[in-house]
Order: structure tokens, then sequence, then C-alpha cells
């Protein structure tokens, strides 16, 4: 569509707030408390500065990286995030997107859309799951993942069910009746394409989780299946072993800030950690994602793959996590204000610009490849790594 392209995630964004209506723009910046961790996420790649060259520049550049045994194109993922009401084929769009871009996606049980058809769009698409219900509700969700064609399994160990936000908490229903669409028509009409969009779909935003349906059940509602997450008793590092075992594939703790805990999960069997807050929807206060990177590298790099995922927006911010020694990034609110922007297309657009900034700053940094970055190539000024939990 003419205009539909935008040149950066900041153009993506601007164009979903003026798309959706405020309410579903809202869940997307979310956020806890004062959103010091949200703002951190984003703000601590401005303090990483480049070292580059001036001659002797690679002439091409390489980007393919393997990620749990998928190899992918580029060093970015699609981070699982719940239920995405900003477009009517929701994940759908999404994995069409990194299919189309050679990457891979993550799934949130909390999604809006069944694995089946996730994995049918693209077939490099890891699980998600929480600790939620009993261990035979959890085991009947990975055996449904399995039979679908998941080919990893990631485990979010990091929510501590924070709540409150200064700025005023998105109003989210639990179903879509006549007395819901009533409150909610006056933003909703206000956003005449997003309405749009779901009358052409001839349907209206899913509100309910069809991944943490038990067999034999209907889907549950969004809130139904939080609260049990919610009452779940937090799990055991040997609950978290029980999953990998349970599994038996690709495992991948995501929610890892400290050293102690990234070294327990790789005891755990986890292939694969994640350096992340949660895009600061947890503990406000917890330190950007970039900032715990370095140490959690250093500690266990050598035993299992270490991504970042939180405040990645351009290219040269996945280089920068690549220098201090991830193998990967995986992104969330970037591509989801994608989807909101031009569906579709508008995930790949993200991507395209990832991949560029990618290119860009290896060109400038000498580099003929992803695997040859290293922390020579960034400017950490002092001060700036939170070495947490170490022994």
């Amino acid at each position: 569509m003419a205009g539909s392209w935008f040149e950066t995630v900041a153009e993506a964004e601007r164009r979903a707030r003026r798309r959706l209506p405020p309410s579903v723009y809202s869940a997307l910046v979310a956020g806890s408390e004062k959103g010091l961790t949200v703002a951190d996420n984003v703000a601590a790649f401005g303090e990483l500065g480049f070292a580059p060259h001036v001659a002797g520049l690679a002439e091409k550049r390489d980007q393919a990286v393997t990620v749990m045994g998928q190899p992918i194109s580029l060093p970015v993922l699609l981070s699982p995030t719940g239920v995405q009401a900003v477009h009517p084929d929701a994940e759908v769009a999404v994995a069409r997107a990194a299919a189309a871009r050679g990457t891979a996606v993550g799934l949130s049980s909390f999604a809006s859309k069944p694995i089946e058809e996730v994995v049918a769009a693209n077939p490099q698409t890891f699980f998600q799951v929480y600790w939620s219900g009993t261990r035979e509700h959890m085991a009947a969700r990975l055996e449904r993942a399995r039979r679908a064609g998941a080919v990893g399994l990631i485990a979010t160990l990091d929510w501590s069910f924070a709540n409150g936000r200064d700025w005023g908490s998105p109003r989210i229903p639990e179903r879509l009746d006549l007395a819901t669409m009533l409150r909610f028509a006056p933003e909703v009409l206000r956003r005449p394409r997003w309405l749009a969009s779901f009358v052409r779909a001839r349907r209206l935003p899913e509100l309910t989780v069809p991944n943490m349906a038990l067999p034999g059940e209907p889907a549950p509602s969004f809130f139904g299946a939080y609260r049990e997450w919610m009452q779940t008793p937090p799990p055991t590092w040997d609950d978290v072993a029980w999953l990998a075992g349970q599994w038996g594939g690709p495992f991948m703790v995501k929610g890892v800030v400290r050293v102690d805990d990234a070294t327990r999960a790789a005891d755990a069997g986890a292939s694969a950690i994640s350096v992340s807050n949660h895009g600061g929807n947890n503990l406000d206060g917890t330190p950007a994602a970039i900032r715990a990177l370095p140490a959690v590298a250093d500690a266990v790099g050598d035993r299992v793959e270490v991504l970042l995922d939180g405040g990645v927006r351009r290219g040269s911010d996945v280089v920068k996590a690549l220098a201090l020694g991830a193998r990967a990034v995986m992104i969330g609110r970037a591509y989801l204000w994608g989807l909101a922007a031009n569906g579709q297309a508008g995930v790949e657009n993200v991507l395209d610009l990832l991949r560029g900034g990618i290119d860009s700053a290896l060109l400038a940094l000498g580099r003929a490849s992803v695997s040859e970055l290293c922390p020579d190539d960034v400017v950490v000024p002092p001060g700036f790594a939170r070495a947490l939990g170490l022994p």
C-alpha cells in the first residue's frame, strides 16, 4: 500500500498510537509502577557507543546464526507476547512475517491463535509456557505443542505479578458482551481503521487463550488463565529441571538477569537463556537487560546460548548486544507496533529495518559476520554494566 512503509521503529510506534484504540495501545506500552525499568531498557542502549573503522571494511556481511538448533537469516527472533488484539490475523500474521524474513517466532501460551495455526504459518515456532496449573496440565500443553510441531520450548520465569502504573493501567475486558462493546464504543469509533480491519475479517478481537485449554475443554478467557497462573505456587529449580526433561528438546529459560540464576538454569537443563526483565513489566527498578548481559554471558556463555530481550529498537542495538555476548536478540514491542501499523507487511518492515541497521553497523565496524563481533567494537562507559548474583 502506498505510503505504508516506515523508516524507523519509532515511526511504527507513532502510527500504532494513531491507529489503535487507547486501551489497546496502552496494553502495548505496558511497564509497571513508575516505569523505571521499561525506560532503562531503551535508554541503556544509548549509553553505549561504537569504535568504527574507515578502511579495510568487509565487502559482504553475513548475519546468519543458529538459535536452539534453528538456522535463521538474521540474529533477531520474535519474542512471545500475549493476546494480540492489534490486528485480526494476530500471531499468524507475525509468524508469516518471520517466515518471510527467515527467522523464528515465539508463541505465547496467552496467544489468541492456536499453536497449530501458527506452526503452519512458520515451522520455526518456539512454544512459550508459564508455570501454571498442575504438572499434568503443563504436560498436556507441552504434548499438544510437540504434536503441533513446535521446535523448542521457552519457559518464562520472571513474573512477580506487579501491578499499578503511574500513568494508568489499560482497560482489558474479560469478554466482549453487549455491555462491554457499548462501554468501549467511544474510543473504538475514534479509531475507524482499526475497527474496519476487524469488520473486513468478520471477527471480533480474540480475548480467549486457546493454547491454555486442556484436552476436550473450551479455551479459557485471558483472565481465567491468568488467575490460574497467579494461584499456582512459583516453580522450584527442580520444577524447571522437570520441565526441561518433560520437553526433551531445545529449552530456553527466559527472564534471567542474575549470574547465579543463569548457572542454575544451565544446571537444570536449559540449552538457552534469555537475559530479560519481561520488557519492564515486572519488578520495577530491575536494571536494563543489556546492563545484565555481559556478566551472564561471561558466566555461562560456554555452556548455553545467551540471548537478550528488552529495549531493542534498531539494528545498531542488536549489534551492541551481540558484541557484549548475546548470540541473538528477541523483540516484542517493536514488531507489535509494526503489526498495528501495517499487519504482516509492517512486521516484515520492522525486520527489514533491523537487518539494514545490523548491516550498516557491521560495515562500519569492519566485521564480515555477526560472529566476529566482540567487546572491542563498543564503547562501554564506566559503571554501565550490572553484575548481579555473583558468587
